[in-house]
């Protein structure tokens, strides 16, 4: 089937007309970057299970816990206060990020996982019902899948998948199809996480809208490397990590329409989340707090707000660039590796690079890779129905960011083969 064009999100921060992205200036941002693994200069190429983190986002982190470490919300003193301005700044430049209507529609998260738990027990299970169907794709994270198998059970309802090529491109035509009036729910990842695949998210909402069909977009993979419009995109709910996006783990935001948060009951319940409680009755708070139990990650979140305002620094559309220019190199440098092959080979995507070569299993790969210094993934992603449509039972994932170097492709294949010819 035709290429599909590459879904245009927003003109928010992180745009810009300046000169191309030097990534050999942003690794000097890297503290992690500059050590070695084996005596060998590390080649991280693991980003897409988690980012380093920039010097802004560790120092962010360390001077909240040596000035102002306190609990939020709790307290009239100075150092809650200042927490709390904090932690709430963050909320704000997320509903920036993503070009939110409103910062009332983020929800502060630990991550997409738990975002999409939140939206299937909170906003799908009280609605499904025996027979109904949550439409996902054949390309979809474990995160993607579970929440919707385990609140399905509950009801009797089942969770299907839409097809994709063999190449990596959904079929839309054939998700669109799948949109019968048993579909209550509706997932789908904006970009794989195994593929680099960049799923025309825009189209997909619009055909769900079309039916009355909610849709939650998984964005992961998305957030670190393309702009994010939620209104322009027209989806219902969108999920991302923090750890991606390189800030500290344990953080991410839900973003949802308003009146959907509204709507749903809480899924926690703690401090924090409510108005009023007495013995025969709770007042919950309003959205987004109402999702917000307990004490959050807060330290976390002010290294989250560090690393947006460092991404924005940088500018979307260079690290972009950046990342398309060393992806199209990569993958003509692993294409020149006899016995390789690659998974996911779409026109647009993300710097995501999952390959096998003949006779080597995944791990072995990894394995022997890092003691060259090069940290790849090898499993199966968090994607076994992925790796069941391939028929493989893992890949080895190399992914790239902004910081990572041709230098580093060409000593990354260098390796590849040395360790194919030692396993030969």
């Amino acid at each position: 089937m035709s290429a599909r064009p590459q879904d245009r999100e927003h003109t928010q921060p992180g745009l810009s007309n300046r000169a191309p992205l030097d990534p050999l200036r942003a690794r000097a941002d890297f503290p992690l970057l500059s050590r070695q693994v084996h005596g060998k200069p590390l080649i991280y190429f693991d980003n897409a299970n988690t980012a380093q983190k920039p010097a802004v986002v560790i120092e962010a982190v360390d001077r909240y816990y040596r000035e102002f470490n306190a609990n939020v919300s709790r307290a009239v003193h100075a150092l809650g206060e200042e927490a709390t301005a904090a932690y709430e700044a963050t909320r704000d430049k997320l509903a920036l990020f993503i070009n939110a209507k409103s910062r009332d529609e983020v929800v502060l998260v630990s991550g997409t996982t738990q975002a999409i738990n939140l939206v299937a027990h909170s906003y799908a299970l009280p609605r499904l019902q025996a027979g109904d169907e949550i439409l996902v794709t054949t390309m979809e994270h474990h995160a993607n899948i579970v929440p919707w198998q385990l609140v399905a059970e509950r009801r009797g309802a089942k969770v299907v998948a839409a097809p994709i090529t063999r190449s990596g491109e959904l079929i839309v035509e054939e998700f669109i199809a799948r949109l019968t009036p048993r579909v209550k729910f509706a997932g789908v990842t904006h970009v794989s996480n195994v593929l680099g695949t960049i799923n025309p998210v825009r189209e997909l909402a619009k055909a769900c809208r079309a039916r009355g069909i909610p849709l939650l977009v998984d964005g992961s993979q998305a957030a670190p490397h393309l702009p994010i419009d939620v209104q322009a995109l027209g989806c219902d709910f969108y999920a991302l990590t923090g750890h991606k996006l390189f800030g500290p783990t344990g953080t991410g935001a839900l973003w949802a329409r308003r009146e959907l948060l509204e709507a749903m009951p809480p899924f926690f319940g703690g401090g924090e989340m409510i108005k009023m409680v007495s013995f025969d009755k709770t007042t919950f708070a309003d959205p987004p707090h109402k999702f917000e139990a307990g004490t959050p990650n807060i330290a976390g979140f002010v290294g989250l707000g560090a690393a947006i305002d460092y991404v924005n620094d940088l500018g979307l559309d260079r690290i972009g660039a950046a990342e398309r220019d060393l992806l199209a190199y990569a993958t003509d440098a692993l294409k020149s590796v006899p016995g390789l092959r690659l998974f996911g080979e779409v026109p647009h995507k993300a710097a995501v690079l999952s390959f096998l070569i003949d006779g080597v299993h995944a791990h072995d790969l990894a394995t022997l890779l890092d003691h060259e210094g090069v940290a790849v993934r090898s499993g199966h992603h968090c994607a076994h129905p992925l790796m069941q449509f391939y028929g493989v039972p893992a890949t080895a994932r190399a992914s790239l960011a902004f910081y990572n170097t041709r230098a580093e492709v060409d000593a990354f294949v260098a390796a590849i083969e040395k360790v194919r010819k030692l396993l030969a």
